[in-house]
């Protein structure tokens, strides 16, 4: 038998907490305007669309709320990775 956690709010907080700096970094890299804030725009919404059709299949096949933020986390992370690299900038 699992173990229960004993702060399951922990992983949603640390997830609002990561995509504040996602958010941040995007920001700077929109507002510099040119050909990369165009991709970025088209790759953030493109990006949000997917994920929220793959939630959607994880919650409609019997997956957990705390799957999904495992799954988020770990784009999350992904994007604050490639943002704050500084190639691609």
């Amino acid at each position: 038998m699992r173990r229960r956690k004993k702060f399951p709010w922990i992983p949603t907080a640390m997830l609002a907490l990561e995509s504040n700096r996602v958010v941040a970094l995007r920001l700077m890299r929109l507002a510099a305007g040119g050909r990369r804030a165009r991709a970025e725009a088209s790759r953030m919404v493109s990006e949000k669309v997917g994920e929220a059709m793959a939630a959607g299949a994880v919650l409609m096949t019997g997956g957990s709320t705390a799957k999904v933020i495992r799954r988020y986390r770990k784009r999350v992370s992904a994007n604050a990775r490639r943002l704050s690299s500084g190639k691609h900038q």
